[in-house]
């Protein structure tokens, strides 16, 4: 028995080898797979299971703001996150570079930079500045934005380039399954790729807004009926 014990101890460990050699080099995982230790949200919209990571509304859920779970133990200014993600229903987003604007009703209300997801097919991949300045990239776009030189409280979107176009971007993301989402942020420029496909490319000159460092986070939007999952968040820091 003694030596059952010991084999079954040392396959376990040989497990836990092979799973953190799993992570790719440089990088470190953001959630244990077990629990939100080290994030916080609504528990009644967020839970940990099986390595998944879910938000979730229902009819009667009725959310007034938008909410978030958003990753406590440390903020980000340059990095590559690389994550899956699946969605049904509704709307949500990966926050970069983020803040918490308040505690809600519903959990913490968070502005900032937002990689797009959603259940349709218009929106998911662009760039997003959630309470801020709306829309900043659309789906294959290559922009610079700029403060407006006649008024320092406004800016400008400069579309330089594109990147494909729409629907063929919309056609690599599969409807309801797993999706891998990746988001590059160094200095000013900002790219986010779904399933290998570069989505948008922003440089963001507009310094008064332009935000260098923050949280990450994720969404539950308001609106109809959601499940949003996502598993494998892990984050390499560029120098």
């Amino acid at each position: 028995m003694k030596k059952l014990i010991l084999v079954i101890s040392i396959c376990g460990l040989i497990g836990l080898s092979i799973k953190a050699q799993e992570v790719e080099q440089g990088f470190t995982q953001l959630f244990n797979g077990k629990n939100l230790e080290g994030w916080d949200g609504n528990p009644q919209l967020w839970y940990a299971k099986d390595g998944i990571i879910t938000g979730t509304t229902t009819a009667d859920t009725k959310l007034v703001h938008n909410t978030f779970l958003v990753f406590t133990n440390k903020q980000f200014d340059d990095f590559e996150l690389r994550l899956s993600y699946k969605m049904v229903g509704g709307n949500s987003g990966i926050q970069y570079r983020s803040k918490v604007v308040q505690q809600g009703k519903f959990g913490p209300i968070v502005g900032g930079y937002q990689a797009d997801i959603e259940a349709g097919k218009t929106f998911t991949g662009i760039l997003y500045e959630e309470r801020g300045r709306g829309i900043l990239a659309k789906r294959g776009e290559k922009v610079v934005i700029k403060t407006d030189p006649a008024n320092q409280s406004k800016f400008v979107i400069e579309k330089v380039g594109e990147l494909g176009k729409s629907e063929d971007i919309q056609a690599k993301i599969k409807n309801e399954d797993w999706n891998d989402y990746v988001i590059i942020a160094k200095g000013n420029h900002l790219q986010q790729y779904i399933n290998g496909v570069q989505t948008v490319d922003v440089v963001d000159e507009d310094a008064p807004r332009a935000s260098k460092s923050g949280v990450i986070a994720l969404q539950v939007h308001v609106g109809p009926p959601m499940v949003v999952q996502f598993k494998n968040i892990r984050i390499k820091p560029l120098k």
